[in-house]
């Protein structure tokens, strides 16, 4: 896959994201992680499993969802907030809400959360 293929995947996987079809989302990313180098490789781990968390939220699976989030959770909590020119520190704080209110027995956040660009700063690595 060329780069121009790469960036086009990480760019639909992300629109994908943003109207719920995590499933989709999960697939783009998942075409790039496959031959990608580290560090870039454990990041698209983490969305990925973001991603198939929320798509097993929307099968009713909450177990399912609560493993993925916390493993995809744990693989992204030590990249930059803006790597690969995304918002990370947003998405971040989302899935800890998930995961806190599924801890608590509270209702979870009626909205999924939107990975949104960032364009100032772009990280170039783990912490």
């Amino acid at each position: 896959m060329t780069d121009r293929e790469q960036r086009a995947a990480f760019s639909r996987g992300i629109r994908q994201f943003n109207a719920h079809e995590f499933w989709h989302a999960h697939e783009s990313w998942e075409s790039i992680w496959l031959d990608a180098p580290e560090p870039d490789k454990t990041f698209l781990q983490g969305i990925i499993q973001i991603a198939a968390a929320f798509y097993h939220h929307q099968k009713k699976n909450h177990e399912g969802m609560r493993s993925l989030m916390r493993r995809g959770l744990a693989k992204v909590e030590g990249f930059p907030a803006g790597y690969r020119g995304v918002c990370l520190e947003n998405l971040r704080r989302a899935v800890r809400n998930w995961l806190d209110a599924d801890a608590r027995g509270e209702a979870l956040p009626r909205a999924y959360p939107t990975l949104r660009r960032e364009k100032a700063r772009q990280g170039r690595g783990p912490r």
